[in-house]
């Protein structure tokens, strides 16, 4: 993970009002954590963040390793469609485009239903289940979490 990486992810932190991040992989491991309005944890924001190189490969990642499985939600026999990762939530490939999935469309587990962009990256998501669409949870362009419920969707 280089320079620009840990900047992307910094910047998703404070646009996210997000105080802590860490990512642990084999035989790498990053934490990032910020205090209150941006400063350091314990500190004021003019004191210096002490910089610490720790060596790292962080490996890619294709959006089918990063998805998430769909659990049943309880007593309404409806799944949930959950975020596989922190970023903005867009129901459409572009501004001018229709949207993806809307309510009461049919899915399949290959149907794409959104694309979350995380450090400018599309990842589009899929359904993961067959169904139809009942709810969609999210507003389009807004930020979402890992594991945030994005779609519920009635098993057929």
């Amino acid at each position: 993970m280089d320079l620009k990486d840990i900047k992307a992810i910094i910047d998703l932190m404070k646009k996210n009002s997000i105080t802590e991040f860490e990512l642990e992989r084999q035989d790498s491991k990053i934490r990032l954590k910020r205090g209150l309005n941006g400063g350091t944890a314990g500190g004021s924001a003019d004191e210096p963040i002490p910089a610490v190189a720790l060596p790292m490969t962080i490996p890619q990642f294709t959006p089918a390793q990063m998805s998430v499985a769909a659990p049943p939600a309880a007593a309404t026999g409806e799944i949930e469609i959950k975020s596989p990762m922190i970023g903005t939530f867009y129901r459409a490939p572009s501004p001018e485009a229709g949207s993806y999935a809307e309510v009461g469309s049919e899915v399949n587990p290959e149907t794409v239903v959104c694309i979350i962009e995380a450090m400018k990256v599309m990842n589009e998501i899929k359904a993961e289940v067959k169904g139809v669409i009942t709810q969609i949870l999210v507003e389009n362009a807004k930020p979402v979490e890992f594991g945030q419920p994005l779609f519920k969707v009635r098993p057929n």
